[in-house]
């Protein structure tokens, strides 16, 4: 019996990419096409309003572009920080816990913060999320280094810790618990008070949140710290052979500690801003960034701008695909989930055969 095995093409190309990408986006919307048929909607209109995120005749369009951007902001940081951490091969699956743990955090302060003003109280939000998310992930990142545990493992845990904290806050009625609703009979998270609630920039009706602002100079600081700064070089080195990093007198276990806490830190930040913006905490308040931003980072390659890009393209089809579903009573928000996951599922597919191919021991390739 012959041994195959996969090797990564010697002969990738963006062109061979755009071309396996444009495939399985078109079979995943043919698969699409045929549950919407089924349920009795016309496919076309389905996905004319997804891709318009319902913008074409609505009056109230700048609404729309509100809620695609609060989606955005905090998936963009929560996969530039993935991709630092991925880029020294550190796998770090633990998004959703340190979001968590931050969101959490931020509540802490937002729910004690009396009359402080609006700046002050944000300021404190966003520090308290990224110190916790970042000292969570510096703990781990001190255990791979100290006894080589398994980053994986370790993470992926985080997440249920975390998913299962905040759960028990969310259903304990304790004289101690203030994250909950005093006026309420049945436990349900309180709301911030005003100067815990995310600010903006009025331009006519549409209010530009400062935390697409911060998110845009955060991707800039990252690129400079990537392609211009000793810290950024170390992490690529460190990435390629962390044995050759350690041969150059590189100290690997100082950088991954630095990396990581970083990594965790910027996701703590996403959340004290995405917490700010929703005004209150929820167990669903990270909207999964914390996986898609797995899959927004694997599909950019870990480049910086590819990672704006690709955030930008699967928040259009995060909001697309729920903008679309408001307008069918015969599908719930659980169909728009799975027409994402098809999607995100055939691109993941068509990254995989443009980048690795089969071979045949020997030397026969297929």
């Amino acid at each position: 019996m012959s041994d195959f095995h996969l090797v990564r093409r010697a002969d990738f190309s963006i062109r061979r990419l755009i071309i396996c990408y444009a495939v399985g986006i078109l079979i995943s919307l043919g698969i699409g096409a045929l549950l919407l048929s089924g349920l009795g909607i016309n496919p076309f209109e389905y996905y004319k309003r997804m891709l318009t995120m319902g913008l074409i005749g609505n009056r109230y369009a700048y609404k729309c572009i509100e809620g695609l951007l609060k989606i955005f902001v905090p998936l963009l940081i929560t996969s530039l920080a993935l991709g630092l951490a991925f880029k020294m091969r550190f796998w770090n699956i633990g998004g959703e816990g340190e979001f968590l743990i931050g969101s959490i955090c931020a509540a802490i302060v937002a729910f004690n913060s009396g009359s402080m003003p609006k700046i002050v109280t944000i300021t404190l939000m966003c520090l308290a999320a990224s110190l916790s998310a970042g000292i969570i992930g510096l703990a781990v990142a001190a255990l791979k280094v100290r006894f080589n545990t398994n980053e994986t493992l370790m993470t992926l845990m985080l997440n249920y810790i975390m998913l299962y904290l905040i759960r028990y806050l969310g259903s304990t009625k304790a004289p101690w618990n203030f994250f909950l609703n005093p006026e309420s009979e049945r436990p349900i998270f309180g709301q911030f008070a005003d100067n815990c609630k995310m600010g903006g920039i009025k331009i006519g009706n549409f209010t530009l949140l400062y935390s697409v602002i911060a998110a845009i100079i955060i991707t800039v600081i990252i690129y400079v710290y990537l392609k211009y700064t000793k810290q950024g070089y170390e992490i690529s080195v460190v990435g390629d052979s962390s044995a050759t990093a350690k041969y150059a007198g590189m100290k690997v276990g100082k950088i991954v500690l630095r990396t990581m806490f970083i990594s965790a830190a910027l996701i703590g930040l996403a959340s004290g801003l995405a917490t700010a913006t929703a005004g209150t905490i929820s167990e669903s308040i990270t909207n999964n960034a914390g996986w898609t931003g797995i899959i927004v980072a694997w599909l950019a390659k870990l480049s910086v701008p590819a990672i704006f890009v690709t955030t930008l393209l699967i928040s259009v089809l995060q909001y697309g695909c729920q903008a679309a579903a408001t307008q069918y009573p015969a599908i719930d928000s659980n169909f728009a989930d799975l027409l994402q996951g098809i999607i995100l599922f055939s691109v993941l597919a068509a990254d995989f055969v443009a980048t690795f191919k089969i071979a045949r021991k020997g030397g026969q390739e297929k």
